[in-house]
């Protein structure tokens, strides 16, 4: 359905910096700061746990080397 386009290192850095922007959103609840970093810490763990990117479907980039797969 969607094509693969992050690759294995991308997707642990999407991981980390997802599991660090929803602990920041957990501690820090104030403001809009928290709703952010909710929502990109929780775009961050869907796009690497579907290993798919909106983003770089859109600008025609990847970093898997085995696109299409």
């Amino acid at each position: 359905m969607f094509i693969t386009n992050v690759g294995t290192t991308d997707r642990i850095v999407r991981i980390v910096i997802g599991i660090l922007a929803l602990a920041y959103a957990y501690f820090h609840p104030a403001g809009i700061g928290m709703w952010i970093a909710g929502i990109v810490g929780v775009m961050m763990i869907l796009t690497a746990l579907m290993r798919t990117c909106p983003a770089y479907s859109l600008l025609g980039t990847s970093t898997c080397k085995l696109v299409g797969k």
